[in-house]
């Protein structure tokens, strides 16, 4: 397997730190209100991934933050802390805002079949390794102390800039003027804040109250669960240039060591050719598309469209096309289900392997799914498509397997003998035969379509 590593720049061939054990972290979300379509693009592409590792047989220890506290609302540590924002416009507290958005996004990656991670850790539940971690950054040299907080000394760490390319002497040089004088440099981040005594949510700590910067969360969460050093770390591009480097700061900061192999992000969705947002009213989440008549894996099949590492343009009828195509699969699952054409073992050896080539290959489901639509194109119906079609659904998730299980129990054993029978007769030409088993299935309630994909069973209402 390959996979694209932003720290190196490059393709590289993935090896775990520990032979078949995979130890991954993916930055979740900030539950203060309901994840987006472009959220949960990447929730998608971080199930991708895991899926691929775990069909080519790897164990995955893998865990997902929830962000709970001390999400400011930029990333620059300027701005209220969102969980609070929204407790206030809410008129609700901020362990109530977090409870609920939590459940609605746990809900929300069901519906797309993103299988839940092995860990999923609150940041208000880990303030005490937050707080250690801090002080190690400080007893290092690398923490220090303003009025507002501790903040981490970016000119003391040698190698900020790697993952993002970014220079800390542009920084410098660009920075606001209304940056806060007392750091040491602009790209200084918190890595504790103080909290006036209005403030929701604080805690003890050795600097008074307080709550932990954005960034330290994820360095401390990731080493309490993956050690200190991990294979994999998943996230957007929008982490690259701040949240992510400045968790490799922090970490390497006190470890002294590289503590991610393998920095993988997904890109930008886009809405109609342009950025979401909120004054634009494109915003949409999953319960959007469902108001529309969209079910959830649509849009799961939807992001198959484009590589994870290319924006991809969002648009309603590009949705509605997906929808369209995700019907023609699973009616092409369906007609293989049944078919008695017996298919060379090399034949599906050989298109395994181009499947496994793809998803091996930085992860390239759209050639992937050109692998499936040729097997569902195919005018042979077999048993042994069905069966391959179900083992890449492993990685697609597509719950292609119920498919084909709902419509067994469905569908009398009288009526799929029958829809073979008048199949067959049309591939000799035998449409006489064909036209009365078509007239008797409809006597018993059963209408048959003739598609690309093959027949499509439909019952009269």
């Amino acid at each position: 397997m390959r996979i694209y590593n932003t720290l190196s720049k490059q393709k590289e061939q993935f090896k775990p730190m520990n032979d078949k054990n995979v130890r991954m972290y993916s930055c979740g979300p900030t539950v203060y209100m309901y994840a987006h379509i472009g959220n949960l693009r990447a929730y998608i592409f971080m199930d991708v991934l895991r899926r691929v590792l775990k069909y080519n047989g790897l164990q995955i220890k893998h865990v997902m933050n929830i962000t709970d506290v001390g999400h400011l609302l930029s990333d620059a540590d300027d701005g209220e802390d969102k969980m609070v924002k929204s407790a206030k416009e809410q008129k609700k507290s901020p362990w109530e805002i977090a409870e609920y958005y939590t459940k609605v996004f746990l809900e929300d990656i069901e519906a797309l079949n993103i299988e839940k991670p092995e860990i999923i850790s609150k940041a208000t539940e880990h303030i005490d390794e937050m707080i250690e971690f801090v002080q190690g950054l400080i007893d290092r040299g690398y923490g220090y102390k303003i009025d507002d907080g501790i903040y981490y000394d970016v000119s003391k760490f040698k190698e900020y800039g790697s993952l993002s390319g970014i220079s800390l002497e542009e920084q410098w040089a660009g920075a606001r003027v209304d940056v806060n004088e007392e750091k040491r440099h602009p790209a200084d981040f918190a890595l504790w804040k103080k909290a006036p005594k209005e403030h929701i949510m604080q805690w003890q700590s050795p600097w008074g109250m307080g709550y932990p910067g954005w960034h330290i969360e994820c360095s401390a969460m990731s080493r309490k669960y993956l050690g200190d050093q991990f294979d994999i770390h998943t996230g957007g591009v929008d982490h690259i240039p701040i949240h992510h480097e400045n968790e490799i700061a922090q970490s390497q900061g006190l470890l002294g060591i590289r503590p991610v192999m393998y920095w993988v992000h997904g890109e930008f969705l886009l809405v109609d050719g342009g950025k979401m947002s909120k004054s634009l009213g494109n915003t949409y989440t999953l319960r959007d598309l469902k108001e529309k008549g969209f079910e959830p894996l649509v849009y799961r099949f939807f992001c198959f469209n484009a590589h994870y590492r290319s924006k991809l343009n969002f648009t309603w009828d590009g949705l509605k096309s997906a929808q369209t195509s995700l019907e023609n699969l699973r009616e092409g699952v369906l007609a293989h289900l049944n078919g008695e054409h017996i298919i060379e073992e090399t034949e599906v050896n050989k298109l395994k392997e181009e499947f496994e080539e793809a998803i091996n290959d930085d992860l390239n489901i759209p050639k992937a799914m050109a692998v499936v639509w040729s097997i569902i194109k195919d005018s042979r119906k077999s048993k042994q498509f069905r069966d391959l079609l179900c083992d890449f659904d492993k990685v697609l998730g597509l719950r292609l397997e119920q498919v084909a299980e709902k419509n067994e129990e469905e569908v009398e054993p009288e009526i799929i003998e029958l829809v073979k029978q008048r199949q067959e007769a049309r591939e000799t030409r035998n449409w006489k035969a064909a036209d009365e088993i078509r007239d008797k299935l409809k006597g018993l309630g059963i209408i048959v379509e003739d598609t690309p994909m093959g027949p499509k069973i439909k019952k009269i209402e």
